[in-house]
């Protein structure tokens, strides 16, 4: 039989309890619509005009897909790393005065009482979660959090959520994911991962049930008070 270090064993999953899933933007900081003006803005400075509309269905989405979504696939994907570049400056002024949604911080503090892990899943950059994370005021809550750049791949694809299911040591099985997006909804899915959908971030209850959300909220404060009836009753 293979012995393993002392080290070797702390680094394997443990695969106890269950694990909760966060979605960072929109989910648990208000910052859906400040990410479609910026995403705007960028667009214009590049020469495109995109409808905000158009925009705000695709936030959610690492940059890269979700340039390519509202562009498509015969645009000047020379342009693509200048109009990331100028959306992540322009978000980067509203860092410091991020709100968190109502009932954020109550909510992560309430599930991990119950024995959930949590754990934060985000499409942003590091810099960017980590101003989020200041907003929630949470931290002491998070066991772990994973960003756009710890994975090769962002949402709509299930890189996110399984680097965070790694990071928790707990099969899908044993995990609940929430998102306010249709991407979120799908990456979990991928992922094999149940996905509790909130409406603070401004996408349609039809169109998160149709993308096979399991329970629908209106934000994390409407969440923490019916936590009782929702998949996060109780940590498995």
């Amino acid at each position: 039989m293979t012995r393993h270090s002392r080290a070797e064993r702390a680094r394997e999953p443990q695969d106890t309890g269950g694990a909760a899933l966060f979605d960072v933007d929109g989910t648990l900081v208000d910052s859906n619509y400040l990410h479609v003006s910026t995403w705007w803005e960028a667009f214009r400075q590049a020469g495109h005009t995109v409808s905000m509309t158009a925009i705000h269905r695709t936030v959610g989405m690492g940059s890269d897909k979700l340039i390519a979504h509202l562009l498509g696939e015969e645009r000047d994907t020379d342009q693509d790393a200048e109009i990331a570049a100028a959306h992540k400056a322009l978000f980067a002024t509203y860092l410091e005065r991020l709100p968190a949604l109502e009932g954020a911080a109550d909510l992560l503090r309430t599930v991990s009482q119950r024995g959930w892990k949590v754990l934060l899943a985000s499409s942003a950059g590091q810099y960017e979660l980590n101003a989020m994370r200041c907003a929630i005021g949470a931290d002491e809550y998070i066991a772990a959090a994973t960003s756009a750049d710890d994975v090769d791949a962002s949402k709509p694809a299930p890189n996110l959520v399984k680097r965070a299911l790694d990071r928790a040591g707990v099969p899908a099985s044993r995990a609940v994911f929430v998102g306010d997006t249709v991407w979120d909804v799908q990456a979990s899915a991928k992922a094999g991962v149940d996905c509790i959908a909130l409406l603070s971030g401004g996408i349609p209850e039809a169109d998160l049930r149709r993308a096979g959300a399991l329970a629908v909220y209106d934000g994390p404060a409407r969440l923490l008070a019916e936590l009782d009836s929702s998949p996060l009753a109780e940590a498995p």
